[in-house]
């Protein structure tokens, strides 16, 4: 069962409830999706890590064999190679590595090596299954390495938390992709009522089976809220803002492992998530 948690925008609180109820889990299994700053390896801290490459497939030119037919120009929609003075040029930041230049070259001028885009990081912490990606500085996307993790073998039988990277972007359709159930994270403000508009258009292009947490929530007025009461989404909770499992947090500590209070708290959580999915 993989449960997706995402939203809007950073800060809301992904990691903490990912992290929490995957530990609340305890056999299960926690992927960082947020392959451009992954923090969730900072509070699980996991043992006997492994270590892959993710690499992608990019065009090498033989400019020898290239007869300057510019077909391979003409069918790239990312305009990611250029003929200029007799050569022909990649600009491989913005290949996505369909591998159609290579097919459509008449001369066999273009063949395909591996670049390498970053990484995944696999360890344990006590009985969760940790998986992290990690995206090479300056590499435009993270997709392939979403999709690497996302492809690994994983139990059937086990739970599956995907801290899923903020926004609505390429990497988080990829990260929600497969996911059974998403949770929604919202703030309680007008900034976080319009980001979660953005999210909450975006699972049910996919149609996923969703609902909300609002986190950090105070009294008086609640946009978030309003909001879904107004498009008839379902809360499951609204944690309140809390200065003690702030601190926690804060402290690069899981909360459930330091105190009991917590513990049932995201025991009592799970159990209401649980209900959704099922």
């Amino acid at each position: 069962m993989k449960i997706a948690l995402l939203s809007g925008k950073g800060g809301t609180g992904k990691t903490l409830l990912s992290v929490n109820l995957a530990a609340t889990s305890a056999d299960s299994y926690y992927i960082d999706c947020d392959v451009e700053e992954p923090n969730g390896h900072l509070f699980f801290k996991p043992e006997s890590i492994e270590t892959e490459t993710v690499s992608v497939r990019i065009p090498e030119i033989n400019q020898s064999l290239c007869n300057g037919c510019r077909k391979c120009v003409d069918f790239c929609r990312f305009n990611a190679l250029a003929y200029i003075k007799n050569k022909i040029i990649l600009f491989d930041e913005i290949c996505h590595s369909c591998g159609g230049c290579s097919i459509v070259c008449p001369t066999k001028a273009i063949i395909e090596k591996d670049r390498a885009i970053g990484k995944i990081q696999s360890g344990i912490s006590e009985e969760v299954h940790v998986i992290t990606g990690i995206l090479n500085t300056g590499e435009e996307s993270g997709v392939n390495i979403i999709k690497s993790m996302l492809n690994k073998r994983i139990c059937d039988r086990k739970p599956v938390f995907i801290d899923c990277p903020p926004g609505s972007s390429c990497s988080l359709m990829e990260s929600i992709k497969d996911a059974d159930y998403c949770i929604l994270i919202a703030e309680p403000t007008a900034f976080g009522a319009h980001n979660l508009n953005m999210i909450y258009k975006l699972v049910n292009l996919y149609k996923k089976p969703f609902s909300v947490i609002i986190n950090k929530s105070i009294e008086g007025a609640n946009p978030s809220e309003a909001f879904c009461k107004k498009n008839n989404i379902k809360i499951i909770e609204k944690i309140p803002f809390d200065i003690g499992l702030g601190k926690i947090n804060s402290d690069g500590l899981v909360a459930v492992r330091e105190n009991s209070k917590y513990r049932d708290y995201f025991n009592d959580l799970l159990g209401k998530i649980m209900q959704e999915v099922l």
